[in-house]
């Protein structure tokens, strides 16, 4: 980013700096970002969402980090940014129930086929195995899968859906909430635990789709060049290997709000 933000950051008195115009500046130098989230998230959705709805509710979740951002904290603000844009966008889609109940229905029956093959076999199901579970061809599996897709964006509140920059912003956010509540630090470090054994059962296509996504911050596109394959089939392993990381944590936890109390 140019040096607006920079500056922004090593001024004494933030709030009072920061009036529409300058907001309009950040607005206007933050717009390809905003654009290139809400296209990677609008990748994983029904193409009757619009891109541009997206980009208005990113807007909305930068002008919110510019009014909240704390400069005295050891946080950057493009990544105080990313973690705001990408919420707001989650929260607007959250709030319209945009997932069809069928298509929920879809996800649901595929995380019981895994969660009852992986407690007989003892180790995740095979594209086979699940096929034989669910009575389906593998053509109409796959066609499942690509139907229940957008489940797998998770909840703001999964941290296992986070890039390394979210991450750490959200544990320099959450720091003195967990230290200050043990029950809660135990379940995340559970969680932890439960999320890392989980990525490292997982097949090697689905856990390299996984690193690619992200931590290189490639697209779906960019992952089918590197694994050559089509775009398509990278979409179903990431598919199926968030919903087998989301039966894992179902099964240790009542619910996913005990991750981040």
């Amino acid at each position: 980013m140019s040096s607006l933000t920079a500056k922004l950051r090593n001024l004494k008195d933030y709030k009072t700096a920061i009036d529409a115009k300058t907001k309009d500046e950040i607005i206007v130098e933050y717009a390809p970002l905003i654009k290139y989230i809400a296209m990677k998230i609008a990748s994983r959705l029904p193409a009757n969402i619009e891109l541009d709805d997206l980009i208005s509710c990113g807007v909305i979740g930068l002008m919110d980090a510019i009014d909240k951002f704390d400069p005295t904290r050891d946080n950057k603000f493009k990544t105080y940014a990313e973690f705001r844009i990408r919420g707001s966008i989650l929260d607007e889609l959250r709030a319209q129930d945009w997932v069809p109940r069928s298509v929920r229905e879809k996800a649901k029956m595929i995380e019981r086929a895994y969660s009852k093959l992986e407690g007989e076999l003892g180790r995740p199901a095979t594209d086979e195995e699940m096929c034989a579970e669910l009575n389906l061809s593998q053509e109409e599996y796959f066609s499942l899968l690509n139907k229940a897709k957008s489940v797998s964006l998770l909840n703001i509140d999964d941290s296992s859906s986070f890039n390394r920059g979210d991450k750490k912003l959200l544990m320099g956010l959450l720091e003195h909430r967990r230290s200050s509540n043990p029950f809660a630090a135990v379940n995340y470090k559970r969680a932890q635990e439960i999320i890392k054994n989980g990525i490292k059962s997982l097949p090697e296509k689905q856990r390299l789709v996984l690193s690619l996504y992200y931590y290189e911050d490639l697209n779906l596109k960019e992952i089918g060049q590197v694994l050559d394959v089509t775009e398509s089939r990278v979409s179903q392993l990431h598919t199926q290997a968030i919903l087998k990381l989301r039966v894992r944590l179902k099964s240790s936890f009542e619910s996913i709000e005990d991750i981040a109390s």
